[in-house]
């Protein structure tokens, strides 16, 4: 049964939100400025609980008349930056509405989306909920995707989640994950007036290269094909003065399928017969960030990817709140990683995504989100809330 919230949300006040949102830069461990305000506007919206943990994730609660199950709604607060190069039309972080849009960094990948968590859900009935909803705004996503929501979960528990990442308003059942493999070759140095006398990492590295690109690989009905990307080679020493460089290292960018493991991921490469007579080590990256609190994020950087079958009762009910509140929404996948990665990759928790926005509007210049769909998101997670713990 389709609800209404407990009362309209305030368009204007909702854009207002948004805009402060994106006028805040929040690069990767520097979201400090933007949780405080996300807190600010979940106690002034009437948030049962609110509070921000040790690693600078803002939570708000609100809580149902009755017992029930805790649907979890996560937007991250953290941008990429602005890369130097072809300049933006508009201030980078304007927050400026025009034809029909909200500009800046961050508006669509994914402040707006937040903001229409925080007053979709505070405009929530708490007499017909039978349950309780919590709004995360969780950090360092775009480096880390799922670390910091694992954090939230441990908090609050979970027993559905939806990502807010951009959609188009459809509604995603699934989604790639990502894993950065590292690929080092080991030679021999020697004079560069002699090569013959060592052995070149470089010239090794050029063979794996192109062994790796010819790898074929697996493709997914829902979420199209794996990739493999190449995204930085540097050697050692470097620079090589007069040395034949005995260490070369290569960094892959690899979007993951459901089901596929950190051990496909790397056999695929070492088990290459044409690579025997190469010293070859692969291995997934490891990283390691800081928030803006100081807690220390250790992660190896593998997120699986995930998938809901279509006749699933949590999908189905949620594309029936969001028809029932006027929003046509069909299933799909997204094509990057977020945190469901770690939500429905790692935890299992029952996980859909559901945004305003493209994924192509994601980390471009230009960066817009139009209002429209804004104002809809607002609606469409209040009203997925409503169905879930009517």
């Amino acid at each position: 049964m389709n609800q209404s919230p407990n009362h309209p949300i305030n368009n204007d006040k909702l854009i207002s939100f948004t805009q402060n949102l994106v006028r805040i830069p929040s690069l990767s461990g520097q979201e400090g400025a933007v949780a405080r305000r996300v807190e600010e506007e979940m106690r002034s919206l009437g948030f049962d609980r609110v509070w921000s943990d040790e690693c600078g994730n803002v939570i708000g609660v609100v809580e149902g008349i009755s017992p029930g199950p805790t649907v979890l709604f996560d937007a991250h607060t953290d941008t990429v930056g602005v890369s130097p190069g072809v300049p933006w039309e508009r201030d980078s972080h304007s927050g400026d509405v025009a034809d029909g849009a909200l500009h800046g960094r961050g508006s669509a990948d994914m402040k707006g989306a937040l903001a229409a968590m925080v007053h979709g859900i505070a405009g929530l009935d708490r007499s017909r909920l039978a349950g309780r909803v919590v709004v995360s705004a969780s950090v360092l996503e775009e480096v880390l995707e799922g670390v910091a929501l694992a954090k939230v979960v441990e908090q609050t528990g979970a027993d559905f989640v939806v990502i807010g990442e951009a959609t188009e308003l459809q509604l995603a059942r699934g989604g790639r994950g990502r894993a950065e493999i590292h690929l080092e070759t080991i030679g021999r140095p020697s004079h560069s007036s002699a090569p013959h006398l060592g052995r070149n990492a470089v010239l090794d590295m050029l063979r794996v290269i192109a062994a790796v690109e010819s790898i074929q690989l697996p493709s997914h009905p829902l979420m199209g094909p794996a990739i493999l990307a190449l995204t930085d080679i540097i050697s050692d020493p470097y620079p090589g003065h007069s040395v034949i460089p005995s260490i070369c290292r290569a960094t892959y960018d690899r979007r993951l399928l459901p089901g596929e493991s950190a051990e496909d991921v790397l056999s695929v490469i070492t088990g290459r017969g044409e690579l025997a007579d190469i010293s070859l080590h692969a291995t997934i990256g490891v990283g390691e960030y800081s928030s803006h609190t100081g807690y220390k994020f250790v992660q190896e950087k593998f997120f699986p990817a995930w998938e809901l079958s279509e006749d699933d009762p949590f999908i189905q009910s949620s594309l029936n709140a969001l028809h029932n509140s006027g929003i046509e929404a069909e299933t799909g996948a997204y094509r990057f990683c977020t945190n469901a990665a770690w939500s429905a990759g790692v935890a299992g928790i029952p996980t859909l995504g559901f945004g305003p926005g493209a994924e192509r509007d994601a980390h471009v210049i230009n960066e817009k989100l139009q209002l429209h769909e804004l104002l809809a998101a607002a609606q469409g997670y209040a009203a997925i809330a409503a169905e879930l713990l009517s």
